[in-house]
């Protein structure tokens, strides 16, 4: 296998880079790195990508910044009930906005007895029947509010997979879940990364097998990987690379996903 593709569970193989620091960021400009995907296509969050696009570039946390992300009506709750559940103040901690984007001890401590009844506020109105019943089995099975979780087991219940629009379905999935990918190659402002896909098989949810993918890392120079090389692990949301991930980090992102997989396909 080439040294630049990652082995079928997403490991990295080869020359990665763990040794190389990540700079810090605050955790509404790590917030917004990771929101500006989805929302410079529409899908979420107020119609500001420009703005959270600077200052997630320029790396400065401003009250605006926060306004902001406050009207992120599919993440904020989540951060509110992981910062909740931990005795933190700011929903916006770092650690609080590291464990919603790719998992942490923080969001297991997030009782079902907590996560239930916010599922059932936001979103039991919008489902009916089976739907809604699915749904509310999840915090007993071990589901946690993680972005994971949003996207593999609520949206499938409010959206395309009850529909019958598989293909669809498991393309936005895909897209929208916090993948991770390691850097092939950089050409200007793009990046050719192999990445792990979400595949339906038997009627369940699974990782496939690695693949080449292009990315966007830059806008005329600007993004949010400053110094990125090939056998760097990068984050993606959508077709933008979001941060560097060191082993930590990488080794958390993939274990929450493959939980959340499970708990998705017990009642997919």
């Amino acid at each position: 296998m080439p040294s630049g593709q990652l082995v079928p569970g997403g490991q990295p193989n080869g020359n990665h880079r763990w040794s190389r620091p990540i700079p810090p960021a605050s955790g509404p400009v790590r917030f917004a790195r990771y929101a500006f995907g989805p929302n410079r296509l529409g899908y979420c969050g107020p119609d500001e990508a420009g703005e959270l696009f600077q200052q997630a570039t320029v790396g400065r946390e401003e009250p605006r910044l926060r306004a902001l992300e406050q009207q992120f009506e599919g993440a904020y709750p989540y951060l509110e009930l992981i910062a909740r559940s931990n005795d933190i103040a700011d929903p916006l901690d770092v650690r609080v906005v590291e464990a919603y984007w790719l998992g942490s001890p923080l969001v297991a401590r997030v009782s079902p007895g907590a996560l239930g009844p916010s599922l059932e506020a936001r979103f039991r109105p919008r489902l009916r029947g089976d739907a809604w019943r699915w749904l509310a089995t999840t915090p007993e099975a071990g589901a946690v509010p993680i972005h994971a979780f949003h996207v593999l087991d609520v949206f499938p219940k409010l959206g395309l997979i009850r529909t019958g629009e598989i293909d669809r379905a498991l393309e936005v999935m895909d897209s929208c879940r916090i993948r991770w990918g390691r850097v092939l190659e950089v050409d200007g402002d793009w990046l050719v990364v192999s990445v792990v896909p979400l595949e339906l098989g038997a009627g369940k949810l699974r990782l496939g097998a690695p693949r080449p993918e292009r990315i966007r890392g830059w806008i005329d120079g600007a993004g949010f990987v400053e110094g990125v090389e090939p056998g760097d692990v990068v984050s993606i949301h959508w077709d933008w690379a979001c941060e560097r991930l060191d082993g930590r980090r990488l080794s958390a992102l993939r274990a929450w996903t493959r939980r959340e997989l499970e708990i998705a396909n017990r009642t997919l």
